[in-house]
Formats: C-alpha cells, structure tokens, sequence
C-alpha cells in the first residue's frame, strides 16, 4: 500500500512497501546513516528511520531522491526536522 504526500517545496515524497522485504522511498535528500539493523534518511518531509533485520539498500539515486531497501523491516518511523542547535555558547545564552 502506497503512501504519498507533496511538501510545500514541490518534492513528491512517496513510501511503497511490498510484504515486509521491499521498501521504495521517494522525495530522499540524503542517506545519515545505515547498517544491517537501521537506515536513516532525510527525506523531503522529514527524517525517515527504517529498522529491521539484514536491511541493505539495494539502489540509491540522490539525483532522482529514490531509495530502494531490502530486508525485513520490523519499523518505518518519522522524526520531525529540528532547528539548527548551534554550539554550546549559543545554546546556554540563547
């Protein structure tokens, strides 16, 4: 079952998941970090965090924004973009 949406910038972002070992995202802007056990990704609407088991991307095109991952996923969660933090000074002093 598909889920799409369009974020205000006109990137499609698209999530397509076929069973629990094929997921295809759309609307990808970067790769943060991936292992066996997590994949995570910024994507057009926000950090996407893929867990599981044996996950491998299997094609990446930050060109086209689309990723495609094989395993079995046990998770897809979204986290919210934060603000910038700044350094030490700047967050104590505000």
């Amino acid at each position: 079952m598909p889920y799409e949406s369009e974020h205000l910038s006109g990137l499609s972002h698209r999530l397509e998941m076929e069973g629990r070992e094929h997921l295809t995202v759309t609307g990808v802007e970067d790769v943060e970090r991936f292992d066996e056990n997590c994949v995570v990704m910024s994507t057009c609407v926000g950090t996407l965090v893929v867990t599981g088991e044996e996950l491998h991307i299997e094609k990446l095109s930050l060109d086209g924004g689309e990723l495609h991952v094989d395993g079995r996923m046990d998770g897809i969660t979204y986290e919210e973009r934060h603000m910038e933090r700044g350094n030490l000074l700047t967050r104590l002093f505000g």
